[in-house]
């Protein structure tokens, strides 16, 4: 494997042009050296080709060297010369980027601003060790651009980050290269946290009050990071003011004035994130008037298209974040300033002139932004069905080429529409979404093995939809069953991911659903006895009650029943029984067994195998006396399926329950007060014939 450093060696025809000044940079008269790097600063301006020169000669350790060296006042020219040439050099291509990084440009400059504060008040020219903080803190700025420089290292020195707050102070652009860095760094919970407790908020709530713009956009977008999906720092930066005096204003109510028409687009955009962040870390409500009024119409406005580009499709990806569970939301935005045309548009742009890399954002955004909208309602999920060619567009974003983020913000789309039964009757039908879903269902699982997050995340979605596609009045369920639908269903099942097994057993327990017999033997055989026995001891409770609810289902109609009972009695009652004893289990997943138990006695000869069985009965004599009412009635529910007088073979089920005792507790249950339990006990006993 070739190292990025190798990377630079094949290009190098201008090293001998420039071998002399490089040479004049490890003397030691410091004025040769000085005007070496000047010359070498001069020559990387503008030109990346010779960027990647410089680099590939070695001369960066020397930089390092020479902007470390703190030891002699006559150094900090040569020491603000170094870092603005390191700052050029970080300008250049990713590869440069990623050689500065490996030779440890990033800790060097870290660590000459963990001593710059208690350096400057020994610096006798307090103006260039200013420009020396800002020329790091630039170059530092640029590095942290790029996703792979080491970001985390800002936090492991505790004191790293009071000490770049405190250096924001020397000058306007310090302010704006400190936010930037923060914001770069700040995406984890710890990393949020820890910017809480250095008083971060206090820092970034100042430059709000600036009247420039470079100044409280990084700002807006550090505080946007800070408080994402974090209640405690959203909480507490709703409660903070911009300034200590009688002037300073709490900073939603800035957050709200900075939406406002008259502010720079990207001023509204960031400031209408910050409020939507702190709406879904819970710290506003969906009703507040600055969530309401103010950030979601500014969103709204900023997707229309006379907004560039980039900004709408930050505007849509906010706002799908914005609307993704609120009803009250969704509604008011779907019918303001002709929004789901608007949107429609973001997936028929012109694209002469927008990039490839551009399409697929607005794409993605489009389509998200499409599934938030229509999470909940049906009404306005029609409204967007119904949007001209919008399900040929989400087609073909399912078999998108570019990319999984289209293909996943299309399948959320599809998954979102699906939860409308009318939809999965027609459109769905008419647009054959099945196909492409399945095809893109067996493409994910085969190149999925848990190590690529985007194909799971994938997976996961489209399983999900692919649970609604299944259910019995749709009309795709019979070409995907057909298309290899159980056999994807039941390998779902075996992943590691519990969201992956949740929608496979999930799916199945649908395909099962009224299903004829030999639907049922093949999701039967497919699965395999071992597979629903582990499935029933998965550490996943909705797991656990969808295993449930397939093996309900799967015991539905008398010949099926009695048809399955024949061939796997022994592991049904073993599951059934297992699941009773469990003292772990809530009372609905019990409730599932006993239903489940309730289906087996509804068979013709399946019931047999209860009554053959002295445990089950005595299970079913315990919970109908149990504390829960609700086990109670699903229990007596079984016993009159035992002891339904019109079966044949009634009157002896009934003596063997009364010799055990069952027939004196239904008795004793008579004078209960819960109206359900009191029906169910009533009809039994009335199924006695000596009752």
């Amino acid at each position: 494997m070739v190292s990025v450093m190798q990377a630079f060696m094949f290009n190098l025809q201008d090293i001998e042009s420039s071998r002399s000044y490089i040479d004049e940079l490890y003397a030691t008269d410091h004025q040769k050296c000085l005007d070496a790097i000047i010359c070498l600063k001069n020559s990387v301006i503008g030109s990346n080709r010779q960027k990647g020169s410089v680099i590939a000669q070695g001369v960066v350790p020397r930089l390092l060297q020479l902007l470390c060296d703190s030891d002699h006042v006559t150094n900090d020219n040569i020491r603000l010369e170094a870092a603005v040439t390191l700052g050029s050099l970080a300008k250049g291509t990713d590869q440069h980027v990623l050689a500065l990084i490996d030779l440890g440009v990033v800790n060097s400059l870290l660590q000459v601003m963990s001593k710059s504060i208690e350096s400057s008040s020994n610096i006798e020219d307090i103006k260039l060790h200013h420009l020396l903080v800002e020329a790091c803190l630039r170059c530092l700025r640029t590095i942290f651009q790029h996703s792979s420089a080491p970001v985390s290292l800002i936090f492991q020195d505790q004191e790293l980050i009071p000490c770049l707050l405190q250096l924001s102070n020397i000058s306007i652009n310090c302010q704006v290269y400190v936010a930037m860095i923060l914001t770069t760094a700040c995406k984890i919970n710890e990393e949020q946290n820890i910017l809480l407790k250095s008083g971060a908020i206090n820092t970034l709530a100042k430059q709000l009050e600036s009247t420039l713009a470079d100044v409280q956009l990084p700002a807006l977008a550090c505080l946007a990071n800070m408080c994402y999906q974090n209640q405690e720092v959203a909480s507490l930066i709703i409660s903070t003011k911009t300034s200590d005096n009688q002037k300073g204003k709490y900073i939603p109510d800035v957050l709200s004035r900075l939406t406002g028409r008259d502010k720079n687009s990207l001023i509204q955009l960031e400031a209408a994130r910050c409020i939507s962040y702190m709406y879904r870390a819970q710290a506003l409500p969906a009703t507040d008037s600055r969530v309401v009024y103010k950030a979601l119409p500014c969103l709204i406005r900023l997707c229309h298209k006379e907004r560039p580009a980039r900004e709408r499709v930050a505007a849509a990806e906010t706002l799908a974040y914005l609307t993704e569970v609120d009803t009250d939301l969704q509604r008011l935005a779907s019918i303001s300033n002709h929004l789901i045309p608007t949107l429609a548009e973001f997936l028929k742009p012109n694209s002469q002139t927008l990039d490839a890399a551009l399409l697929q954002d607005m794409r993605q955004a489009a389509f998200r932004a499409f599934a938030s909208l229509g999470a909940n309602d049906e009404d306005i999920r029609k409204r967007i069905i119904e949007t001209e060619n919008l399900m040929e567009q989400v087609v073909a974003g399912l078999q998108d080429p570019g990319g999984s983020k289209v293909r996943l913000a299309a399948v959320r789309c599809l998954h979102s529409l699906s939860r409308s039964v009318q939809q999965l009757r027609t459109t769905f039908q008419d647009h054959a979404v099945w196909r492409p879903l399945m095809q893109l269902l067996h493409g994910a699982d085969k190149g999925s093995d848990g190590k690529n997050e985007g194909e799971d995340d994938l997976l996961t979605v489209a399983s999900g939809t692919l649970c609604n596609l299944l259910l019995e009045f749709s009309p795709s369920k019979e070409p995907i069953l057909e298309s290899g639908g159980v056999e994807l269903l039941c390998s779902l099942t075996k992943r590691s991911d519990p969201a992956l097994r949740l929608n496979g057993i999930w799916a199945l327990m649908n395909v099962a659903f009224q299903a004829e017999q030999r639907v049922k033997s093949q999701i039967l055989t497919c699965l395999g006895t071992d597979q629903i026995f582990r499935l029933l001891a998965d550490p996943e409770l909705s797991v656990l009650m969808k295993t449930l609810g397939l093996l309900r289902n799967l015991l539905s109609t008398k010949t099926h029943i009695d048809r399955i009972m024949a061939d796997h009695a022994a592991h049904v009652m073993q599951a059934v029984i297992l699941v009773l004893e469990d003292p772990v289990h809530p009372a609905d997943v019990k409730e599932q067994a006993l239903c489940i138990l309730a289906n087996v006695a509804d068979g013709d000869r399946a019931r047999d195998h209860i009554m053959a069985n002295e445990d089950v009965l005595k299970k079913l004599m315990d919970y109908m006396m149990h504390s829960n009412v609700k086990l109670q009635v699903a229990a007596i529910f079984c016993v009159c399926n035992l002891v339904w007088r019109e079966e044949p073979g009634a009157a002896q089920r009934q003596s063997r329950l009364k010799e055990l005792g069952l027939y004196r507790i239904l008795l004793q249950l008579r004078h209960t007060k819960d109206t359900q339990l009191f029906d169910k006990v009533k009809t039994a006993l009335a199924q006695f014939f000596d009752a």
